[in-house]
């Protein structure tokens, strides 16, 4: 889960949801999206030797975070202006066997994967296949039931959809029966109506928003983020929403440092905490090493490398290789605050979202996951930013955090 970077003082929300985060667009008018067939990133180096000192330090970070023990497995990219200037991992993909983490290699990110089905929407969007006012029940007749008719994609983006619970015996294997979620989530009666109560969907999002999805295109959301986004970027076999069997050997297996820890404190002290995550699908390593999880299309999370999330962030502000994923002109849309401010129903404090993306304070805009992931664009620099790992932590600081901004002030203080 992770919904937003504040915190609060008992359980540290902001590990707790997916972190998301949107920004503002440039000021550019017009958009000439191109939707290309970009290379295949195997064996890509960072092309910019003006960025030697800060990938040096980059890499002594995570480093000295994996000599410490803190991590296991680290992997960080940034992009800027379409180029790679940070690539680098640190640590191993499985303790047990000795695998090496190699920058292509796949990591549960837990929510930095709402970014992944966000970005699907907009491209969807863009290409005049999708509209953010559309109603749910429209093409998902089902839906309609306890007065849900008038929710819209717009509400779910902004998670005021009213629609944020789960049944308290949900398992696992439920969640791996696409048909069965979707059952679930018509027949659940909101919590308020929509627009009135902004409240973090931590599972349910992925589900509202590829029923939909799936509805309009006949594809699962997981086939549309593989033909119309990964696959122009180049980066198909590294940014998953459910992972192909032919692919799961290569994902590198999360495992918990502390984060179940956390999990239960917020248990204990937020009210509506287990509505959303109940206790037998927590967003933990739990969940997340499952090989029928992973394989499965459970798109309020997602699987990837840090290098191809941040591409797909970059194709998001500007041009790579020739792709552009959305016009200037939607950027501005999809990452101008739905939210009224005021504390979210989950975690208590005030949380600014987009259409689908976290807003920072700082400009940028993205999404983060539980247990330490992140993935960031600030338009305003021509920047992204992701980090991936694969021990699932809270506490402690929040390093991937501090590679984040250690990044933005390299790049903002030599514009």
């Amino acid at each position: 889960m992770a919904a937003g970077r504040g915190r609060v003082p008992a359980p540290e929300p902001a590990r707790l949801a997916g972190r998301l985060r949107p920004g503002t667009g440039p000021d550019a008018t017009g958009g000439n999206c191109r939707a290309g067939t970009g290379p295949a990133l195997a064996g890509l180096i960072v092309v910019s030797d003006d960025w030697s000192g800060l990938r040096a330090r980059v890499r002594k970070a995570i480093d000295e975070l994996v000599a410490d023990g803190r991590e296991s497995g680290v992997q960080v990219a940034a992009y800027l202006d379409g180029r790679a200037i940070v690539e680098v991992q640190a640590g191993v993909a499985d303790p047990a066997t000795g695998r090496p983490l190699d920058a292509d290699t796949p990591i549960w990110s837990v929510s930095t994967g709402k970014g992944l089905t966000s970005t699907v929407v907009h491209v969807l969007a863009e290409q005049g296949r999708l509209d953010y006012d559309l109603r749910i029940a429209e093409v998902w007749p089902e839906f309609a039931r306890h007065g849900k008719d008038a929710i819209t994609l717009r509400h779910v983006l902004a998670h005021t959809a009213g629609v944020p619970t789960l049944p308290a015996d949900v398992t696992v294997e439920d969640f791996t029966d696409w048909d069965r979620m979707c059952a679930i989530v018509a027949d659940t009666e909101p919590i308020a109506p929509p627009g009135a109560l902004t409240a973090y969907h931590a599972w349910t999002f992925g589900w509202l928003v590829g029923e939909a999805v799936r509805r309009v295109t006949g594809r699962r959301v997981s086939q549309v983020l593989a033909e119309e986004v990964a696959g122009p970027l180049g980066v198909a076999d590294e940014l998953f929403l459910g992972v192909p069997e032919t692919r799961l050997d290569r994902v590198a297996p999360v495992a918990d440092r502390n984060l179940s820890a956390l999990f239960d404190v917020a248990s204990a002290n937020l009210p509506h905490f287990d509505r959303v995550a109940p206790p037998g699908v927590r967003p933990g390593a739990e969940v997340g090493r499952r090989r029928d999880f992973l394989a499965a299309d459970v798109p309020a999370t997602g699987t990837m490398s840090a290098r191809a999330v941040a591409r797909m962030f970059a194709a998001l502000i500007g041009e790579v290789d020739g792709v552009r994923l959305i016009s200037p002109a939607r950027l501005r849309e999809v990452t101008t605050r739905a939210t009224a401010p005021g504390p979210e129903w989950v975690f208590g404090q005030d949380m600014a979202w987009g259409l689908g993306y976290a807003l920072e304070p700082d400009g940028a805009f993205g999404s983060s996951g539980s247990g330490g992931s992140v993935a960031y664009a600030y338009p305003d620099l021509g920047l992204t930013v992701a980090a991936t790992k694969t021990l699932l932590s809270a506490g402690d600081g929040d390093p991937m955090e501090d590679l984040r901004v250690l990044i933005r002030d390299a790049v903002a203080g030599a514009r």
